[in-house]
């Protein structure tokens, strides 16, 4: 069942893959010559994101390492994370395709309890460091930035929308939210006999979850925090990727630049965010770039040369992912 599993999941991030790449709205023409440009470059952005993984990878492991003995050797689960993260992005609503299959692949060596609760906290703590990441962002703007009415609009409904997450991350941490999230799924026409089903005969295993949830907020504030910050300190890194790219173009330089990486990298994540339905955001990126670049003052022509050599990476990183997928974990 779990090869069938597996091989369900790798046909459709290799279909989507395949969709990203017929629907990619740029010449080969163009492709190649930014590619050309940006040389060496992208030896430095896979290295970095090498690293950002990594990071990942390690924020993973110390929440698994809360909740009993963690024997998985990391190479393992920075093979999870990779091929979790590229199935997040080639399936629709997201996690439908990267959580599952950790859980699925984690399960056989620390129990399926475990292997669900790390895997929870692991995507909340992701989502959760974005939050404040996007908070950092609407501060910095606030402070260095011009203010117009476009932008005053924007930043004060994009602060609604992330003190509206962060305090839901912050309940959910005190409380556990694995039980209050099936009792909303059965809120979905379609679904709700599927959840009252669900949570009837797995009102205990649902329980034990959230409790591990909880206790990783209030027992364990030190793993807490540790991977908290190491998840808002790669967002913080991955602005490296988009200061790369604008010293290659001569643009801005010095530590203002990487202030405008920063901003690009979070006013576009949180536009494409709010795309999350689409499979890999497609367009969602692109447009995001064009209006975070064009606030700041930069050409249309620099935001598409950003978009187009993010949307390279994200392409070689997710086919790593979903290759890695047919590699058994023995």
């Amino acid at each position: 069942m779990r090869n069938r599993i597996r091989n369900i999941l790798f046909f459709i991030g290799l279909a989507a893959v395949v969709v990203m790449l017929v629907t990619f709205d740029v010449s080969w023409e163009m492709l190649w010559d930014s590619l050309q440009r940006t040389g060496y470059w992208l030896v430095a952005i896979a290295l970095l994101w090498c690293g950002l993984y990594m990071m990942n990878t390690l924020t993973w492991r110390i929440i698994l390492s809360e909740s009993g003995p963690c024997d998985v050797p990391f190479w393992k689960l920075l093979k999870l994370t990779v091929s979790g993260f590229a199935l997040n992005y080639a399936t629709p609503v997201g996690l439908l395709g990267g959580e599952p299959y950790r859980i699925m692949e984690l399960t056989p060596h620390v129990g399926a309890q475990r292997a669900t609760s790390s895997v929870v906290l692991f995507a909340m703590m992701h989502i959760f460091s974005h939050f404040w990441y996007w908070v950092t962002a609407i501060v910095l703007w606030l402070l260095l930035m011009p203010l117009n009415l476009v932008m005053a609009t924007v930043l004060g409904l994009s602060s609604v929308f992330c003190a509206a997450g962060i305090y839901l991350f912050l309940k959910g941490y005190r409380n556990g939210m694995m039980v209050r999230a099936i009792r909303w799924a059965g809120h979905i026409p379609g679904l709700r006999s599927w959840a009252k089903r669900f949570a009837d005969q797995h009102a205990e295993d649902l329980s034990k979850i959230d409790a591990q949830i909880a206790e990783l907020h209030t027992q364990s504030r030190r793993s807490f925090y540790a991977s908290f910050f190491l998840e808002y300190f790669g967002r913080i890194l991955q602005s490296l990727e988009i200061f790369f790219i604008l010293m290659l173009l001569g643009v801005d330089g010095g530590w203002m630049g990487f202030v405008h990486s920063l901003l690009i990298l979070a006013f576009t994540s949180l536009f494409a965010n709010l795309l999350f339905f689409i499979p890999l955001q497609l367009g969602g990126r692109e447009g995001g770039f064009a209006m975070s670049t064009a606030q700041l003052g930069l050409t249309g022509g620099t935001g598409l040369f950003v978009s187009i050599i993010v949307r390279v990476r994200e392409l070689f990183f997710t086919l790593l992912g979903i290759l890695l997928i047919k590699i058994k974990n023995t």
